[in-house]
């Protein structure tokens, strides 16, 4: 498992899209550690982690790319890991540290 919130589904009840732009939550800041890092939620003061250092790249690429295939691909996630990346993702998504993007030109 790539992250430490469940994954069971998440996406269903969010409207998980990988097709759609996503971003890392204003509320939420990441700290680097060796592992990967902590993520704390100033609105919930939730904290939780990422556990591999992929896991933060591709979070960290959400913002700079249109959708989320671009940040797995920015972030040099191999193909064959993709479905775990979007489960953790979606996992991320329902737990609110990632949030959709609206609008599509944050990006750019």
């Amino acid at each position: 498992m790539a992250c430490a919130v469940s994954t069971e589904r998440a996406g269903a009840e969010t409207g998980w899209d990988p097709r759609r732009p996503y971003r890392l939550s204003p509320t939420v800041s990441l700290r680097p550690e060796p592992f990967g890092a902590l993520v704390y939620d100033f609105t919930t003061r939730r904290l939780s982690f990422l556990k591999t250092l992929a896991l933060v790249r591709v979070v960290k690429e959400l913002a700079a790319n249109p959708d989320v295939y671009g940040a797995l691909a920015a972030a040099e996630v191999p193909a064959a890991e993709n479905q775990r990346y979007l489960d953790a993702l979606a996992g991320l998504l329902s737990a609110g540290t990632i949030q959709p993007r609206e609008n599509v030109r944050e990006w750019a």
